[in-house]
């Protein structure tokens, strides 16, 4: 195995001191405390990074689910685009186990993808566990793509080229979507970008090796399943499970080698694969598990998300 990289390997620690940082030792009071908690504005720039120039974005609803939409340029972020085709219009899902995170977290990755494809991006708010477990996140994030496609036009987005994004378990719940969308006869979905999502895979070897990783162990994803559903047999819990992935959205997953959910990726794209889905895997040997959400110190940041852009570009140029 290729070692860890030096810059996340000094962020990883430096977390794993950190209080609270393992969900696995946390309290139930310190989970509720912290679940959907954002951390201070200086802290989160200097860590996670912060939308490029240029990139507007502006909270939202979307029904009861607090939405923010990232776009380049205009006067507002929901200003209609006045020249040329509409823009793509990509749904993305932050990480956080179903249990932490919020829109601040994804103001990078949004941000730079709005900039670079020149889309409009909605994060999406969801509920979370353990005050809100399985389904809710589910529900959210569907009702939340229904409603950016159904206002598209006022977003200055082509409800006509539709991806999902997601990271961890943004990724798990992209997949999700996305198989609910094909079950369900639309919203059309034309891409899917999964970075190093949770599948629902068991017992892997990268889930053995990557045990004790930086950043996620397996002991906090025992937690963080029992804090969201509990039990894995259902697909929408675990989309590995699905009885078949064929007419799914061509697909770029992502993942990284000290990564206990590395496989999870990897096994999900050889399902679509055998499915005849168009999947683009890529492996980041020297990363740990969301490296993308550090773009300050993950050497593969920057790499990473140009290649989800390229893969979104490719795969919505021509719908």
């Amino acid at each position: 195995m290729e070692p860890l990289a030096p810059g996340m390997r000094r962020v990883g620690k430096v977390m794993r001191r950190m209080p609270g940082a393992s969900i696995a030792n946390a309290s139930d009071k310190e989970i509720e405390r912290n679940s959907g908690a954002s951390a201070p504005e200086f802290f989160a720039s200097i860590l996670q990074g912060s939308r490029p120039a240029g990139v507007l974005r502006e909270d939202r609803m979307a029904g009861e689910t607090p939405i923010r939409v990232y776009r380049r340029g205009g006067a507002t972020a929901s200003a209609t685009v006045s020249v040329g085709r509409p823009r793509p219009l990509i749904v993305y899902f932050h990480g956080g186990g179903f249990v932490y995170g919020d829109l601040r977290g994804g103001d990078w990755i949004c941000g730079t993808v709005a900039q670079q494809l020149d889309a409009v991006v909605v994060s999406v708010g969801y509920r979370l566990a353990p005050k809100h477990p399985f389904p809710a996140g589910v529900d959210d994030c569907f009702a939340a793509t229904i409603w950016a496609v159904a206002n598209a036009g006022e977003l200055g987005a082509d409800p006509a080229r539709v991806g999902v994004m997601g990271e961890s378990a943004g990724g798990n719940l992209a997949a999700v979507v996305a198989l609910i969308a094909r079950n369900d006869g639309g919203p059309a979905i034309h891409h899917q970008a999964l970075l190093y999502p949770v599948t629902g895979a068991s017992d892997t070897e990268s889930r053995r090796t990557n045990r004790d990783a930086l950043i996620l162990t397996g002991a906090d994803m025992k937690r963080f399943d029992e804090l969201y559903a509990g039990d894995r047999s259902d697909w929408r819990v675990s989309p590995l499970l699905a009885t078949s992935f064929a007419g799914l959205p061509p697909a770029i997953i992502e993942g990284a080698g000290h990564d206990p959910l590395h496989d999870d990726g990897a096994l999900y794209a050889e399902a679509l694969l055998r499915a005849g889905v168009r999947v683009e895997l890529k492996d980041y040997p020297a990363m740990p598990h969301g490296f993308l959400n550090f773009p300050r110190f993950a050497r593969d940041a920057r790499p990473a998300i140009a290649a989800v852009v390229a893969s979104q570009r490719a795969a919505l140029a021509g719908v």
